[in-house]
């Protein structure tokens, strides 16, 4: 924990009473959560706490994932309307706090139910944390890479890997990554280095537990296809393919499962012989 998350801690439990005392009295009889985030911009909020616009930022930080995960584990439609305009306010009363820009990057981009499945706005929140913290590399490394797994744009994603590789102190393997996008295009196994490198640089919390979740699910990516492949293979061999996943299982011998990483069994259409991930399971993404 650092000296800043440390200090944080120790005043957030004495501040927040009095904050949303200010809060509540600004805004009357409008003190219902909904309500009181589309009223107030973060250039509004500012003016609520002159000299304290730090601490009001992780106020607003720490509303801004109780009101993800409130959306994310209770709620029935998970439409997070909220969700960008409370990171907008939070880095607004403070644009150098990085935490905000990389976490709602992640909120606003992954898929539902997961996420907020709106992966531009995590891209334009990650190019506002640029702009304000310009020697941050990390910011620059998550942008392309946003750019490369949400938007798919390889081109885009190796310019600003490299504009990333520029900074001092960035990691050395930036450049060689930029160059493998513009020489071999899109893969699954580009894909696994950016996850990998995301949970192996980041601390223990949201942003690792996302990219071993994209971990997981590239492993069960892999672990249909060679199961597809089987199931091939048994259809040259023998003129038609496995007739169920049990089945297939069997001809597998046990070399391979047909659970996912999940626990969940794969879905299986013995028709075109294709094994995937079945959308009941934690593992599932939609495959662009």
């Amino acid at each position: 924990m650092n000296a800043r998350a440390l200090l944080v801690a120790l005043l957030l439990a004495p501040a927040i009473p009095w904050s949303q005392a200010r809060i509540d009295a600004a805004v009357g009889r409008f003190r219902a959560q909904d309500e009181v985030l589309y009223l107030w911009s973060g250039q509004q909020a500012r003016k609520l706490f002159p000299g304290f616009e730090a601490l009001a930022a992780d106020i607003y930080w720490l509303r801004t994932v109780q009101y993800f995960g409130g959306q994310r584990v209770f709620a029935a439609g998970k439409s997070f309307e909220l969700l960008r305009p409370l990171i907008d306010i939070t880095t607004t009363l403070d644009p150098r706090l990085e935490i905000a820009y990389r976490y709602g990057a992640i909120f606003l981009s992954e898929p539902p139910p997961f996420g907020a499945g709106r992966p531009r706005e995590g891209v334009e929140v990650l190019e506002t944390g640029v702009r304000n913290l310009p020697r941050s590399w990390r910011l620059q490394q998550d942008l392309g890479f946003f750019y490369y797994l949400h938007l798919h744009d390889p081109g885009r994603a190796a310019d600003i890997l490299n504009r990333a590789a520029d900074i001092p102190g960035a990691a050395y393997w930036l450049r060689t990554l930029a160059a493998d996008l513009l020489s071999k295009g899109g893969d699954r196994e580009h894909a696994r280095r950016m996850w990998q490198q995301m949970y192996e640089q980041a601390e223990p919390g949201a942003i690792r537990e996302n990219a071993k979740e994209h971990l997981r699910c590239l492993d069960s990516l892999d672990l249909a296809d060679r199961l597809t492949q089987l199931a091939h293979g048994l259809a040259e061999r023998t003129g038609h393919a496995p007739a169920t996943l049990q089945q297939l299982r069997a001809a597998a011998a046990g070399r391979l499962p047909t659970v996912d990483a999940a626990g969940v069994p794969f879905s299986y259409d013995p028709e075109k012989g294709v094994v995937a991930i079945a959308r009941d399971s934690p593992m599932w993404r939609p495959q662009d």
